[in-house]
């Protein structure tokens, strides 16, 4: 018999070489130091390398990286990379008005300054270029520095009024009593507080929420705005601020008096440069399709409705479920306009089919190879809220991100909201003349002949005047945000628009009250629990 080795046993041997080595088992550890876009890269290499983290990262530097994100990023379109990639920014002194466009991301994590924790007085604020107008811009500026005065005068005696209401309980510190009544005065003086007011917030995005961000802002109607998309992507391709730096350079001199050489080679290393995306989001820019269909629908919402008077509505409107195309073509006018969703909707619903298409044409006819639809076909979601809120209130609800949020924009055309405070104090009609002279100003300045005139004006309104957005959600969303924002510790603006959102859907649906673990807004709150 012939000692070869047969066929079946060669085989059986070639797979016993080739089995798979048996791992240690799964491995888990942190990484830290490496560049956003490094790290993008190294992880976008699991889906083409078998090397571990630690090995791609070996291997790898910025240089690399740019050239398989120009690769795979801008010309295969793999922008799921960029998601791999978070950048840690912060954005100081900006406009409260610009503050809300920048952070109106629904991929968006970042803080901003309180109004409850911190006194705004000494913020400073925006004023936009009036284009050698002296008679607006003077305006202007009488307007701001008189409301700035009185949030002042307001943050102080509403504070007196607090604590003559409100005695020191004995075992509570003098200081922490004052900070906790000054909290609530804060609550009560920001209405003053105009969009001007300057403050600052800072964020972590990944890359494609600051591309798409910088895009949109870049497309956006206040000047403001436009230039600080510009701020943003600059901050992302230039270097960035190293917090170690001055600590790196002490340790560097040291180096350098035992040895030149390795100071040398030390400070290449430790005071590099850092660019966070450079390459990212080189090519974000102004969006046409946004642009334009901005201009096509304020239009098509003026022809439809025929400068009709703005109807009384509801403060919180749960909106009942409506076809697809009558909620898409309401939405899509609802953005470019100051009408409540039922007063667009009627007039919506009286429309032909054909004349509903041609609006919700509108919509996409813009609409370029890499567009995504606009937020305002975001729609059939079962709970709609149409939303008439002081703006103060608004940012707050403005966090709630889970929601898909279609706004409008600022105006004096809905009022004011007044604390009931300001009439228990005493101060309700000096408030009233206050939230007046703003309103005087805004129609003054915005009637003005300069360009972008309603954009400007738009600054010196107060936190008080109301704002209208539309909120869809699902079921769980409305839950989470009645009760969290229902809360004695919570400012009573959003508490009563909360209460009224869980109100409205229990009234609706009855059965599903129990699931609600709300605070009922209408009990005495405790200020000094707050």
């Amino acid at each position: 018999m012939s000692s070869a080795v047969s066929p079946m046993s060669t085989s059986s041997e070639k797979a016993e070489q080739t089995k798979p080595e048996e791992q240690a088992g799964t491995q888990v550890y942190a990484i830290h130091g490496a560049d956003p876009e490094v790290l993008a890269y190294a992880m976008a290499k699991y889906s083409r390398s078998a090397l571990s983290m630690k090995e791609s990262l070996t291997e790898l530097n910025a240089q690399k990286a740019e050239k398989f994100l120009n690769t795979f990023y801008f010309q295969y379109g793999h922008r799921s990379i960029a998601d791999l990639a978070h950048i840690a920014m912060a954005i100081e002194s900006l406009s409260l008005l610009a503050a809300t466009i920048v952070v109106d991301e629904s991929r968006w994590d970042g803080q901003e300054r309180s109004t409850r924790y911190q006194n705004f007085r000494k913020s400073g604020y925006f004023t936009p270029d009036f284009s050698g107008d002296a008679g607006a811009e003077t305006l202007y500026r009488d307007t701001v520095n008189f409301l700035f005065a009185e949030y002042e005068n307001f943050s102080e005696g509403m504070f007196r009024y607090l604590e003559g209401q409100t005695p020191k309980p004995d075992d509570m510190k003098q200081d922490a009593y004052e900070r906790t009544l000054r909290a609530r005065a804060f609550d009560l003086s920001r209405y003053i507080l105009p969009l001007a007011t300057n403050t600052s917030l800072g964020q972590i995005v990944n890359a494609r929420t600051l591309e798409t961000q910088v895009s949109r802002l870049l497309s956006h109607t206040h000047k403001e705005v436009r230039d600080l998309a510009q701020k943003l992507k600059d901050a992302a391709r230039e270097p960035s601020h190293n917090v170690n730096h001055a600590a790196m350079r002490e340790l560097i001199a040291e180096i350098r008096e035992k040895d030149a050489d390795l100071a040398a080679r030390a400070e290449e290393q430790l005071l590099r440069e850092v660019r966070v995306s450079p390459t990212l989001v080189k090519y974000a820019e102004a969006n046409a399709y946004e642009i334009e269909t901005r201009k096509l629908l304020q239009q098509a919402a003026s022809e439809l409705m025929k400068g009709a008077a703005i109807e009384p509505a509801k403060e919180v409107d749960l909106l009942e479920p409506d076809p697809l195309e009558i909620e898409l073509a309401t939405t899509l006018l609802y953005q470019g306009s100051q009408y409540s969703y039922r007063q667009l909707r009627r007039a919506v619903e009286s429309l032909t089919a054909d004349e509903r298409q041609e609006i919700i044409d509108l919509g996409v006819q813009n609409r370029g190879k890499h567009d995504e639809l606009s937020r305002a076909f975001n729609a059939g979601q079962q709970f709609r809220f149409d939303i008439l809120m002081d703006v103060g209130g608004y940012r707050d609800m403005h966090r709630h991100r889970r929601c898909v949020q279609v706004h409008q924009p600022y105006t004096a055309a809905h009022g004011f909201a007044m604390p009931e405070e300001m009439a228990d104090a005493e101060v309700d009609e000096r408030y009233q003349q206050t939230m007046q002279r703003a309103a005087d100003a805004y129609t003054k300045i915005a009637g003005s002949p300069i360009a972008e005139a309603n954009e400007k004006a738009q600054y010196v309104l107060p936190l008080a005047y109301r704002k209208r957005t539309l909120f869809k959600m699902d079921f769980a969303e409305v839950v989470y945000i009645s009760e969290i924002r229902t809360t004695p510790q919570g400012h009573y603006s959003y508490r009563n628009v909360a209460w009224q959102m869980y109100d409205e859907v229990a009234s609706k649906h009855p059965s599903l009250r129990s699931y609600f673990r709300v605070t009922d807004v209408h009990e005495p709150v405790d200020l000094l629990k707050r």
